[in-house]
């Protein structure tokens, strides 16, 4: 399918008001408070990341702001530094909302956020539907998905000028994604985010043990460990961790909690990390 059948159609910000702030400067202002916060918190870190010039990717959460919004920007703030190297995003996530085995593109040339439009890199994406048959074009996958749509605002207040590339995961091989990954990922300019929460629908304590062993997976490089019930996002996430063992990538975790560390109870929770991984 060519893309540029599609050059003037817009993908419109389905989840604003919703799962983030529906208005520019309420959303501009809460994004900042989050990488704020963050970037204070950071000094409180065991890991030294003040000489690291390249990362390759960003784990991070896709929930409402309210609930995850503070754990992702432990992941985007170490963005400004690189805000004028960064070209391209290729972001991937899991299929909410439309039952999916591969990989699906939109039939868009742009998103929208309150904050501004995004133009998409219509020519990588014709390269990656020309090169790989289990990715195609389906709007349908992404016409209502969140989990890609809710990193945009902190891409935007953190980069400079950049494209993206969104992919929505379902049912794929590891070694395919993998592949893909690293073909279209390892010139400096380029950063891929995956997007997962973690456990689901769990008291409070049984939701940590069982996130903790799902980070101990994400850091220890072991793909093979993850299950969907672990993370919501297990095939795109799959894939990237794959990706990184092959080059030898380290993972480094940011933060760790679950909803009820922030705007839940504490008896039906769902778990959210972020990390970064470098090279």
């Amino acid at each position: 399918m060519i893309l540029n059948n599609f050059s003037a159609k817009i993908r419109p910000a389905v989840v604003a008001g919703m799962f983030y702030p529906g208005h520019e400067k309420e959303l501009r202002n809460a994004v900042q408070n989050y990488l704020q916060i963050a970037g204070e918190a950071e000094s409180e870190l065991k890991i030294d990341l003040s000489e690291i010039t390249t990362i390759r990717m960003l784990i991070v959460p896709h929930a409402g702001y309210i609930y995850s919004g503070k754990t992702a920007a432990f992941a985007y703030q170490y963005l400004h530094q690189l805000k004028n190297k960064i070209q391209r995003v290729i972001l991937l996530g899991p299929a909410h909302r439309f039952r999916l085995t591969g990989a699906a593109l939109p039939a868009v040339d742009s998103f929208r956020t309150p904050l501004g439009m995004i133009t998409l890199d219509s020519e990588l994406m014709e390269k990656i539907l020309n090169d790989y048959s289990w990715i195609n074009v389906i709007d349908q996958a992404h016409s209502e998905e969140h989990c890609l749509e809710v990193q945009l605002p902190f891409l935007q207040e953190t980069l400079n000028e950049f494209k993206i590339v969104p992919i929505v995961v379902g049912d794929s091989d590891s070694e395919l994604l993998a592949q893909m990954i690293l073909n279209y990922s390892e010139d400096d300019q380029t950063l891929i985010v995956i997007s997962t929460d973690l456990s689901h629908y769990h008291d409070y304590q049984i939701s940590c043990d069982l996130d903790l062993s799902t980070a101990k997976a994400i850091e220890s490089l072991s793909p093979e460990m993850l299950l969907p019930e672990d993370a919501c996002g297990a095939y795109p996430l799959r894939g990237a961790l794959l990706a990184a063992k092959k080059r030898n990538w380290h993972v480094h975790r940011l933060n760790l909690c679950n909803s009820g560390d922030t705007a839940g109870d504490r008896t039906r929770v769902v778990g959210y990390g972020s990390w970064i991984v470098t090279s």
